[in-house]
């Protein structure tokens, strides 16, 4: 008879998925589809865990994560791992493994680390030795020389640029190589599906703006004002991403070195820190990576082009709808002046008049004026009432004109 007992030991990883908030307010507002989200908790316990069996007072052995040096859990992303022939995986990675297989460090990852959606709101494009970092709003990824990691994969911008990548990669010459560089088919994939995204959105917004700067002033309406309003925040809030955008290309092509960085990932070369020139072992590297070169600066300046449009457009169109707001306001002054004017000449009669009922309050007193005693005193006093009524409301029309009051 032996008792069989078993000690397990496991230490606990927490999840960090991305967090969506308040925009893509212009519209990126989705949910995370939670039936792709894998429990790997069980499968890490399941995969960590040895049991022999024994007889005795033999001890198991169970093999348990190293925990955290400070005892602080371990971030683990859920991401969509795309490689360069195309094949498609889902994959829990921790973040020590992540740094490990892509040679970041870990301030690098805050740049695309989904928990952190607030602090790094702006469009970022990070050069690093091995690996370029893309924070494209709700796409963000880490692109390697042979494969991407796509966070926020169910997310409609990271959806968007799946679907801009993939056909992409099936595209293949005749010797079975991609066009361009994999690096430069992800990079030029992103940019496609983000400004695709604000252009959709832009022909959207132009037609409702346009009808309602013709029907403004004349139809001042609430539901037309309120039209107004939410299309006014939506062109201020695509022109902000399409102007953060503009800049961040804007600052890539002015910068020749991380330009250059980019054509020798995967190559052994490398850029010299005074003179930014190219320096590699095997000549004709030197040469694919300046036509590379070429290529990168061709394609940032054709989409610095599209944002450029867009971000003028929506400013344009941002414009009118402020000079429209200005009529309304102009329009709705004038309407306030006539209803004060109006207001003005009613006071005005009122005085009149109180003052005629006031003459009339004076006879109306129990006491003698020996003037009810002719036939004809009280039609006299009657008329004399209503033309003085007549003469001071004339009189103080005359004065209000006189001093540009009315």
């Amino acid at each position: 008879n032996f008792n069989l007992s078993v000690a397990v030991k496991y230490t606990p990883k927490s999840r960090c998925f991305a967090k969506s908030t308040a925009e893509d307010q212009i519209s990126d507002s989705e949910t995370r589809d939670d039936s792709s989200v894998v429990d790997f908790d069980e499968r890490e316990i399941a995969s960590n865990v040895k049991v022999d069996h024994y007889s005795g007072n033999d001890v198991p052995k169970v093999n348990s994560p190293p925990p955290s040096p400070l005892g602080i859990p371990e971030p683990v992303y859920q991401v969509v791992e795309v490689k360069s022939d195309g094949m498609v995986s889902t994959k829990t990675i921790n973040r020590r493994n992540l740094l490990k297989t892509s040679g970041l460090r870990p301030r690098d990852i805050r740049s695309v680390d989904p928990s952190l959606w607030l602090t790094n709101s702006m469009p970022s494009l990070l050069v690093r030795e091995h690996a370029i970092l893309l924070n494209l709003g709700s796409l963000r990824a880490i692109v390697m020389q042979e494969r991407v990691l796509i966070f926020n994969y169910n997310r409609r911008g990271g959806k968007a640029f799946i679907d801009s990548l993939l056909p992409r990669l099936k595209s293949v010459n005749t010797n079975g190589v991609l066009s361009m560089p994999f690096v430069l088919e992800v990079v030029e994939a992103a940019l496609v599906s983000r400004i695709q995204r604000y252009e959709q959105r832009m022909m959207e917004i132009e037609p409702r703006v346009q009808s309602l700067l013709e029907v403004l002033p004349n139809r001042l309406t609430g539901d037309i004002l309120e039209q107004l309003r939410t299309s006014k925040q939506t062109l201020v809030e695509l022109g902000s991403r399409a102007g953060d955008l503009r800049q961040m290309l804007l600052d890539l092509l002015e910068d020749t070195q991380e330009l250059r960085r980019i054509c020798i990932m995967g190559r052994n070369c490398t850029v010299d820190r005074i003179t930014h020139s190219l320096e590699c072992s095997v000549p004709l590297d030197k040469d694919i990576a300046e036509a590379e070169e070429e290529e990168i600066e061709m394609l940032l300046e054709n989409y610095l082009q599209r944002c450029e449009s867009i971000h003028g457009q929506a400013e344009r169109l941002l414009d009118s709808a402020k000079e429209m707001e200005d009529s309304i306001a102009v329009n709705l002054s004038s309407r306030r002046l006539e209803v004060s004017k109006v207001e003005l000449l009613l006071q005005v009669g009122t005085f009149c008049v109180a003052i005629g009922a006031l003459i009339a309050g004076i006879f109306g007193m129990n006491l003698r004026s020996y003037l009810e005693e002719h036939v004809f005193a009280f039609w006299t006093t009657t008329a004399g009432i209503m033309i003085g009524i007549v003469v001071g409301f004339y009189l103080m029309y005359v004065y209000l004109k006189k001093r540009k009051i009315l």
